[in-house]
């Protein structure tokens, strides 16, 4: 029976919870404060925490990161509200398995409950005497969509998936590099052996060390037994290594022994093991830019760059929403145990224009609830976050028509944005239409760029 604590200063929701998760065989507990709560993880077990973002004492993200240093294992959903989406994408950066958003639906948070269970970071079991293996994940589809971009990601995948060459791949959190990740692995000759992934950005930095190299007993306080790193979890197989860019340069310097001999040496230990592990990794920030601050090793950059995947954000890729939105709903009603079919044309409307600052997490976030919802075969505007219709509203009344009387324009604003639009066509004309450097050119950024585009239905 596995523990759930709940962390929320609403009495009713905790009892709530409580009471719905016991009835489906679960073993709860509820704290009222963060103090609270992380003082009864101290002396429980606990699997699972749903904890609230906005408590008297502590926000979620707090609390978060008291939980991955007390327990590294503990699977962690965060209730938030759609107004906190930006907020909740830096929890999911910090190590939480998903965000619920308010109003609280029984069967959405029941699914959430075994989706985060079913998929708690991997732990080592002992097969036999002295062997140890972790346990294997189910396969992970990953999907093209059919834009450029994505095809291109695609023939990337293909292209290096058979090789045993090192991958950086870069893109925003949500941009499916976990996914891409496990493509590779399950395309390359390693695919029958352990493919093991670890968060750098979630793991303390005082056991960093330990979880990528391993300890010996004895090796610091707390370390009752020998314990193998993920590297020697992954023989034979692919170590991914999420946001490496929050790695400490201790472990920096020991990776790139790692790298470069193709030996680990345990914390404590003066043994050294061979490993035959290749090594993906991620980040959603410059690695080039942590190098010239110093932030990071420029040697293991080097190393790691054999081969370089680039995810651009869902908002640079509009043709692929409606595919991923279809496959969402797949995924969804099989958790969910619908049969939704589609979605009605203003649904798709609203989809298609609306900005995702969190890219996959937060379309696959938004269809999951919509088909939660959804009465009918077809999801429809609905169903959609109030937010999401609001901001198709707010684009298409940003843009003034110009219109004179006696040679006077109608208004200030109309001719501020007839200007910029004019700008806008006129540099992305000499620039054929790339995007990131007609964003350079106009001293902007990609993202106030796209707005543009969109708020002046500019069409590329």
């Amino acid at each position: 029976m596995e523990n759930i604590l709940i962390i929320d200063d609403e009495k009713d929701i905790c009892l709530l919870l409580e009471k719905f998760l016991s009835k489906k065989g679960y073993k709860t507990h509820s704290e009222e404060s963060g103090e609270e709560g992380i003082s009864w993880l101290k002396k429980n077990t606990v699997d699972l925490v749903i904890c609230d973002f906005k408590l008297p004492d502590y926000t979620g993200i707090d609390i978060l990161q008291k939980i991955k240093i007390l327990s590294p294992k503990t699977q962690v959903i965060i209730i938030t509200g759609y107004s906190d989406v930006k907020i909740a994408v830096e929890a999911l950066k910090k190590g939480a398995f998903e965000y619920v958003t308010k109003p609280l639906f029984p069967d959405e948070i029941l699914a959430t409950v075994k989706n985060a269970l079913e998929n708690a970071p991997e732990e080592v079991e002992t097969v036999s005497k002295g062997e140890q293996k972790p346990k294997k994940r189910d396969k992970v589809k990953h999907i093209a969509g059919p834009s450029k971009q994505s095809q291109t990601v695609q023939k990337h995948i293909d292209l290096i998936a058979p090789t045993d060459m090192s991958v950086i791949i870069l893109g925003e959190t949500g941009t499916g590099k976990e996914y891409v990740a496990r493509s590779i692995h399950n395309k390359s000759k390693r695919a029958g052996n352990n493919f093991v992934a670890v968060d750098c950005g979630a793991i303390p930095k005082d056991l960093a060390g330990s979880e990528l190299f391993g300890h010996i007993k004895g090796a610091f306080t707390g370390a009752i037994n020998e314990k193998k790193g993920c590297f020697e979890q992954a023989e034979g197989g692919t170590l991914f290594l999420d946001e490496i860019g929050n790695l400490t340069y201790e472990n920096q310097v020991q990776l790139l022994r790692v790298l470069q001999e193709r030996v680990v040496k345990p914390v404590g230990g003066n043994k050294e093991i061979p490993v035959n592990v290749r090594v993906i990794v991620a980040t959603n920030e410059s690695l080039k830019d942590s190098i010239e601050e110093g932030e990071f090793r420029e040697d293991i950059y080097h190393r790691l760059n054999e081969f370089k995947i680039e995810l651009s954000p869902l908002r640079e890729r509009p043709d692929d929403i409606e595919e991923f939105a279809r496959f969402f709903i797949q995924t969804s009603n099989s958790q969910l145990d619908k049969r939704i079919e589609g979605f009605s044309p203003q649904a798709l409307r609203v989809l298609k224009s609306y900005v995702w600052h969190g890219n996959l997490r937060e379309l696959k976030n938004v269809i999951k609830r919509a088909v939660l919802l959804c009465p009918g075969k077809n999801i429809d505007i609905d169903q959609l976050p109030m937010e999401l219709s609001q901001t198709q509203t707010n684009r298409s009344n940003s843009v003034v028509d110009i219109s004179f009387n006696n040679g006077i324009p109608s208004s200030l604003k109309a001719v501020v944005e007839q200007a910029e639009k004019s700008a806008i066509i006129e540099v992305l004309k000499k620039t054929n239409n790339n995007k990131a450097e007609t964003a350079r050119l106009l001293n902007v950024d990609r993202k106030t760029l796209y707005n543009k585009l969109n708020a002046y239905k500019i069409d590329t």
